[in-house]
């Protein structure tokens, strides 16, 4: 049984999640809060499996909480339950374990619930080392948010104000920046190499030069890439590590 309470400044909605609570075995509520001060106060005292978090609230908001959660001696698990996609990568930011974007419905919250448990024996303490890398990302995909593992990423191609993730033959947009997406990638795993795309190193199948200067990259799913000037050296020097 998950010790759970719900956070949220709507008492409807904390009202709602108490019900979806209800109809699963594995929880029990045992607080609310509508702020995040308060929810502070009540994860200290009543040290719960699980939170369920809503983002926007007064004062100190959902990621802020999170945050200091980081910081305690024994962390919950964090579900985030909120009406905004936008927040999702720096929900990952914070260690969250879902996302869920509301209306949320019992199925979701089951499968969220079940990612908590499957952990509650694994318990993160305060100071345990923390991935250099994303391991993982949110994404928007019909109606909710689902992971998507970094190294089942082929490539990413910048797509107006998005990118889209090529996972195969799924195709999949991130409201991100292609500068910080390249940060947060393990650069022994990926490779910038136009100002618009990012490439998995294993992915690559042949360099080629066209006579005039110009390199292009050849990929595993048949992708044709014109390498960019200022990322040339970073790729010749992957081609002759290999």
């Amino acid at each position: 049984m998950l010790r759970a309470i719900i956070v949220d400044d709507e008492a409807l909605a904390v009202e709602r999640l108490a019900v979806l609570c209800s109809g699963l075995d594995s929880v029990e509520v045992v607080g609310s809060a509508n702020d995040g001060e308060t929810a502070l106060e009540l994860i200290a005292t009543l040290a719960p499996d699980l939170v369920l978090l809503d983002v926007s609230m007064p004062e100190r908001d959902g990621l802020g909480v999170a945050r200091a959660v980081g910081e305690m001696p024994q962390r919950p698990g964090i579900i985030f339950c909120t009406a905004f996609d936008r927040f999702a990568v720096e929900a990952f930011d914070v260690a969250a374990v879902d996302y869920l974007l509301k209306p949320v419905t019992q199925e979701r919250l089951a499968r969220a619930v079940g990612r908590v448990a499957a952990i509650s024996d694994r318990p993160v303490v305060a100071g345990a080392p923390v991935a250099e890398w994303a391991e993982d990302f949110w994404v928007p995909h019909r109606g909710e948010l689902i992971r998507i593992a970094a190294v089942d990423i082929d490539r990413i191609e910048a797509d107006r104000d998005y990118m889209r993730l090529h996972v195969g033959s799924r195709r999949y947009l991130l409201n991100q920046t292609i500068t910080r997406l390249e940060q947060r990638l393990d650069p022994t795993r990926f490779l910038r190499v136009h100002r618009s795309h990012i490439v998995r190193q294993d992915q690559i199948l042949r360099l080629s030069h066209n006579g005039f200067g110009a390199w292009t990259i050849g990929m595993r799913d048949g992708t044709e890439i014109r390498v960019g000037r200022r990322y040339l050296s970073a790729v010749r020097r992957m081609a002759s590590s290999v």
